[in-house]
């Protein structure tokens, strides 16, 4: 049997070394570019304004704990028991968003386009 010979076997670690790092490399970015492709957002519009949300968190943290009946009676009102129904237009849900498609419908998608069954 023949060995390698020591340099081949350091020039062999290198190119796998840097194989590994150029698919790390690949990896971490690759994620990024797939998110910016589906979503197109304005740079000049920035974040929606949530000022009844923001309103609603800073009295509760200055009022003294609720109760659980309050927590409960509030809770029952909206999104949670802090902000109630506060910006719930502005904020993104399947509800309100066009062209949404949940997890479950991209699997049966998926199943329907692997199987040919529709």
């Amino acid at each position: 049997m023949k060995f390698i010979h020591p340099s081949k076997s350091r020039l062999a670690r290198f190119f796998v070394g840097a194989f590994l790092c150029l698919m790390l490399f690949v990896s971490s970015t690759v994620p990024a570019i797939a998110a910016g492709s589906s979503h197109q957002s304005s740079p000049t519009k920035g974040e929606a304004k949530l000022d009844q949300t923001l309103e609603k968190s800073q009295e509760v943290l200055k009022s003294p704990p609720m109760s659980l009946g309050e927590v409960e009676d509030r809770s029952n009102k909206g999104l949670n028991e802090v902000q109630e129904d506060a910006d719930a237009n502005k904020m993104k849900r399947p509800e309100n968003t066009n062209r949404s498609t949940t997890v479950q419908e991209k699997i049966e998608n998926a199943l329907e386009r692997v199987t040919g069954d529709k």
